[in-house]
């Protein structure tokens, strides 16, 4: 272990937001306070290069380019892309310096002019980069242009293929296939050859076990994850390439010491950078980039940096908000070791260093924070889409500043606190609720884990006196939620949980997962590869999933309904044709199911649906209840259960379905229905129930955009209780996993704190009895031609959004109509604490490190 590791760390009752020593408390519990200085940035920074001269820096974010000057640090420029979103990666200047080039996550590469005298930047050109077939978007990622300026070589994710861009004429003239999802490009031996890294590995051979990625078959291993990694050698004469070489997994940045003839590779799923030997053209060293040999995965290395004329490596840690600083082997022999960590913003995505620097580029940088133009108190102002990144610029540490630097990341990373996750069980312990540790005797055999669709905790709960709400935002308070209510009330209120991610593509992944890859993390420029929702062996964690995790253990499983898109057999079937089929108890309507991870599929019920707003939730309940009664017979009722509850998403004010409370509502009443038969079963003595939100995007809250709502529901849970320890859904995956007697998956969810302070160790079985819903579920929206003025206006909005797909809807544009039809029309909208506002640029010191000396 690195000197410090077990320096004091952070006191557990927290909210996010600004802590008490200094930083941003973030919804995964880290603390952020970066070395150096920072300023923040609108929107999301992946990438970012310096100008020859050291004097200005160059940054791609989710919305265009952000111009800094290096010298003064200060802002000078924003220059949004005139179409499109920033790709995962890939920024370069031209030989010259005179020309900028970004790509897209759609189908451009962007041009800007570059003056001598300092003027701001301006688009010259764009040139097409069409996906697949000359059609749709090819996520086009890294870029390194040729030494005379002529040509412009380009990763194709989507094609699956290294681009060779004309630059004279502006064009893509040739493309030469390489592996699966290219990311970055860096040429060698003169310029005639290339290296470029396959975020997807290879191609399949006969044999393998593979599921489509953005429409390419990719190998994966027996959970659904993807297994490989690569990197291709190009010849860029013949414009073929020679053979791959195996990395680690999610092989990402490349930097090339061509000095001593080694390229390096960071490997984001593997938590590893490989060393390739150029000369040989082999893996010649794997270093290991965690900040402790025993913890396990979650360091996710994506960007690399080397020191000028020193050979450091500089290796950006997603997952630890921190730069190792390695110092590579020597000609001589030994191996590669990392000295130390130097801490960065919220997950570090891009790196570069000049003689004296490290400039770093935070994706998420303190969150979502943005305040836009608006004079409001900053409390509150908080939505989970207003981006707001850094970049920092820190001073390369002396030995004795990057111990204390060290000691600063393993604290506020939360470092002992995962490695104290991993302790060894100890025998003969009584059974308790939480056990202190894995794989000692829990007193629940059963967990049972129900996920929800993007409500934040003031517009459900912000009616609850007792706690820490806001009832002027609550919008589905008690006259729409009687069983939510009750439950929170009648079990236990939590007002400072979190979710941990901002949509329902990395919700489910937080959910599930414990943790986000990079993909999730860089694609807010447009998640064109794909918006995962189980169907992206690309997306998903090298560490699995929680089912992966239980069913290893040999306990059982089952599953209804999550990551499942359903559709109604007739295809044509209305909400109402489903629900006036449902109340006749005649089941014409029956439903497909698409799940696209193959071991999931198999512990699924086959007839429970899953994602699709025509489909009310107490069907869904019903056949999880059926199953349920089977189970009493049997007494084979799974150790682990997950059960999807969509229909609090709801489908605005669109015609031909319900209103937006009586969506909810539904919700709630499926939601009781199912606490008051699992609390009146035979298994009720030793089952917990946890109910979370999969992410807060469509809603608003006084405290913070990622605040949602968690509902335990147990015997041993304390009774009309309020708990205001921070927890969030990692806190959920930890404390499901430690009660089944699961290691945890991965850093995110090691570090999470368990909800131990939510149970009592007196058991009380009195069951729940279901509360019934005061708004009809089948209250219909009208049609348009009822409606007139704002009205009519808001559900013409709501069905030019589209509800066929998780977060098909603009999040903006749902949580209007909803306020609207909640508040009235004419009622103000919140929109300093909701809505995609705020991509003003602002020059802030967000941070002063406070190790900096004067004269740095």
């Amino acid at each position: 272990m690195l000197p410090g590791a077990l320096a004091a760390c952070v006191p557990e009752r927290v909210e996010v937001g600004p802590s008490a020593g200094g930083g941003f408390v973030v919804p995964t519990r880290q603390v952020i306070r970066p070395a150096g200085r920072s300023l923040e940035i609108g929107g999301r920074p992946v990438d970012l290069l310096l100008s020859p001269d050291g004097r200005t820096l160059y940054v791609k974010n989710d919305r265009g380019i952000v111009v800094i000057d290096a010298v003064a640090w200060s802002l000078r420029q924003e220059l949004p892309f005139p179409e499109g979103g920033g790709s995962m990666h890939g920024l370069a200047l031209g030989p010259d310096g005179a020309r900028l080039y970004a790509t897209t996550a759609q189908d451009r590469l962007w041009e800007a002019s570059v003056a001598a005298d300092g003027s701001p930047l301006v688009w010259a050109r764009s040139i097409s980069l069409p996906g697949p077939g000359g059609r749709g978007p090819s996520h086009a990622c890294g870029l390194a242009p040729s030494a005379d300026g002529r040509r412009l070589f380009v990763a194709l994710s989507r094609n699956n293929s290294l681009g060779v861009i004309d630059l004279g004429p502006g064009r893509l003239v040739d493309e030469i296939p390489v592996g699966v999802a290219p990311y970055d490009v860096a040429l060698f031996d003169g310029g005639t050859k290339a290296f470029v890294s396959n975020w997807g590995g290879r191609r399949p051979v006969p044999g393998d076990r593979v599921s489509p990625s953005s429409g390419t078959d990719t190998v994966v291993d027996e959970r659904g994850v993807a297994r490989t990694g690569s990197v291709s050698i190009v010849d860029l004469e013949s414009r073929r390439e020679l053979r791959q070489i195996e990395t680690g997994l999610h092989p990402s940045d490349l930097e090339l010491d061509r000095a001593r003839g080694r390229l390096f590779v960071a490997n984001a799923n593997s938590d590893t950078v490989s060393v390739i030997d150029v000369r040989t053209q082999t893996v010649i060293e794997s270093i290991g980039t965690r900040p402790d040999p025993d913890l396990p995965f979650g360091s996710m290395p994506n960007a690399l940096a080397l020191g000028v004329g020193t050979g450091t490596l500089f290796v950006a840690n997603g997952g630890n908000n921190a730069i190792a600083q390695v110092r590579p082997a020597t000609a001589g022999g030994g191996a590669s070791r990392v000295e130390g960590f130097i801490p960065a913003g919220w997950y570090p995505g891009g790196v570069v260093a000049d003689g004296g620097h490290l400039y770093i580029a935070n994706v998420k940088g303190v969150g979502s924070r943005d305040e836009g133009a608006d004079e409001v108190p900053v409390r509150g102002r908080w939505n989970v889409h207003w981006h707001l990144g850094t970049v920092t610029k820190v001073p390369l540490p002396d030995a004795s500043r990057l111990e204390r630097y060290t000691d600063r990341v393993l604290a506020d990373g939360r470092i002992p606190q995962a490695l104290h996750a991993w302790e060894v069980a100890q025998r003969g312990k009584a059974p308790v609720p939480v056990p202190v540790r894995a794989g000692e005797r829990s007193v629940f055999r059963h967990v049972v884990y129900v996920i929800k669709e993007n409500r934040t905790y003031d517009q459900v709960f912000g009616d609850i006196p007792y706690g820490n709400g806001d009832e002027s935002l609550c919008i589905f308070g008690r006259e729409v939620t009687p069983n939510h209510h009750a439950l929170a009330e009648g079990f236990v209120l939590l007002d400072n949980y979190y979710c941990n991610g901002v949509n329902s593509a990395d919700g489910h992944a937080w959910s599930t997962e414990g943790n986000v890859t990079d993909h999730l993390e860089k694609s807010f420029g447009g998640f064109t590869r794909s918006y995962t929702f189980g169907d992206d062996p690309l997306t998903y964690s090298s560490s699995g999933f929680i089912w992966d995790n239980v069913l290893a253990a040999g306990l059982t499983f089952r599953n209804y309904g999550e990551m499942d898109y359903a559709e109604p057999i007739p295809a044509d079937a209305t909400f109402t044709d489903i629900w006036e089929d449902y109340v006749a108890g005649t089941k014409r309507i029956r439903f497909t199911h698409r799940i696209g991870i193959d071991r999931l599929r198999r512990h699924s019920h086959p007839d429970y649906p899953g994602w699709n707003m025509k489909i009310p939730d107490v069907l869904r309940v019903d056949i999880f209840i059926e199953d349920l009664k089977r189970f009493e017979k049997t007494g084979d009722f799974p150790n682990f259960t997950i059960v999807y509850l969509p229909q609090d998403h709801n489908s605005g004010t669109s015609p031909g379905f319900p209103t937006p409370r009586a969506h909810v509502a539904d919700n709630g009443l499926a939601l009781g229905r199912l606490v008051e038969a699992i609390s009146h079963s035979r298994f009720w003595p030793e089952t917990v129930i946890f109910v979370i939100e999969d992410d807060p995007q469509d809603g608003f809250d006084h405290v913070d955009g990622h605040r949602s709502l968690c509902l335990v529901v147990s015997p041993y849970t304390r009774r009309g209780a309020l708990v205001s320890r921070f927890y969030n859904q990692t806190s959920v995956l930890h404390t499901m996993q430690r009660i089944l007697g699961l290691l945890p998956m991965n850093q995110m969810d090691s570090m999470a704190p368990l909800m131990t302070e939510v149970f009592t160790d007196e058991p009380d079985l009195t069951p729940f009895v279901a509360l019934p819903n005061r708004v009809p579920l089948d209250e219909m929206n009208r049609d348009l031609a009822e409606l007139r003025g704002a009205e009519l206006v808001w559900a013409r909005k709501s069905l030019e959004l589209n509800f066929a797909v998780v977060d098909g809807p603009d999040d903006d544009t749902l949580n209007r109509i909803l306020w609207h039809d909640a508040k009235g029309v004419d009622a103000p909208y919140p929109g300093h604490l909701a809505g995609a506002h705020g991509t003003g640029l602002k020059a802030l010191n967000l941070y002063i490190d406070p190790d900096l000396e004067e004269d740095d």
